[in-house]
């Protein structure tokens, strides 16, 4: 017969065993991220020149193996001027598209180029190819002499890298 304290120690044991959160999430980062072989960049931005500087950074970073599909990637990296809203969806034949809050869904139109309102913010979201679901996301001032005209993208980047290295 075992006595409570006996199944205290065992119940103890157990959770100790199991550990907190850090199964679900390691330097602040879904295990997703940090277990990701592929990337997919979708620059929604308009800006080719952010754009190139984000790869190039991602490149020298090498963490990620970059493909031209976004069917074969693990993760979807995508820099906007607008926050991510809803899911990310792919559809059978590549075309791209979101899903609203209310479920709507909609295709992205080809292609799309330079939106006229004026930016402040870039915003780079991790996206579960799987799920659409945001797993990481940041935004970071847009232009200017002391932050960089084009390196928006590439800062992101760094600040993801740095995440992932705490």
């Amino acid at each position: 017969m075992q006595t409570p304290v006996h199944l205290l120690v065992v119940a103890l044991a157990i959770l100790a065993a199991t550990g907190p959160a850090q199964d679900q999430k390691q330097h602040g980062l879904p295990l997703k991220i940090l277990s990701a072989k592929s990337l997919y960049f979708d620059n929604q931005t308009g800006a080719q020149h952010v754009a190139e500087k984000t790869l190039d950074e991602l490149k020298k970073w090498g963490r990620f193996k970059i493909v031209r599909d976004p069917k074969q990637a693990d993760l979807i990296f995508l820099l906007s001027a607008d926050p991510y809203g809803g899911g990310y969806i792919i559809y059978l034949g590549g075309q791209t598209g979101t899903i609203d809050k209310s479920g709507n869904i909609e295709a992205d139109p080809v292609p799309t180029y330079n939106k006229a309102s004026p930016v402040r913010y870039a915003y780079l979201t991790v996206i579960d190819t799987n799920t659409g679901v945001s797993l990481w996301k940041d935004s970071h001032v847009w232009g200017g002499l002391l932050t960089g005209f084009n390196s928006v993208g590439e800062q992101l980047v760094k600040e993801l890298e740095k995440q992932t290295k705490k």
